[in-house]
């Protein structure tokens, strides 16, 4: 299966899911999407998957540290949570047409 994981190697969550995966002998294309940002259409699609609008994927405390405003419209606040990607909740677990955030780590074994 194609499995694709947005990581952050500094994250508890993102580490334990990376885990998960890994005991399922699932071995995901790990995207460090800190140094490797999604583009505003890969984003989007993520957003589609998750069935969620950007302000659900928005980590608060972080997006008012970047000053980015959560009343933004939708394609301004991908646009920002591209140029700020350590605003966008993680981690995010991608398989063919499905897409669940990490949290907590077994929720992603639903898209298995």
């Amino acid at each position: 299966m194609d499995v694709t994981i947005y990581h952050n190697p500094r994250c508890s969550k993102s580490r334990a899911t990376l885990a998960l995966l890994e005991e399922k002998g699932i071995t995901p294309k790990v995207v460090e999407y800190l140094k490797t940002p999604p583009s505003e259409q890969e984003l989007s699609t993520i957003l589609s998957l998750l069935g969620m609008g950007p302000k659900d994927l928005l980590r608060k405390k972080e997006a008012k540290d970047a000053g980015i405003d959560p009343a933004l419209d939708g394609a301004a606040l991908i646009a920002a949570m591209v140029a700020n990607p350590q605003v966008i909740e993680r981690p995010i677990v991608l398989t063919p047409g499905a897409a669940r955030i990490g949290r907590p780590p077994e929720s992603v074994l639903e898209i298995l």
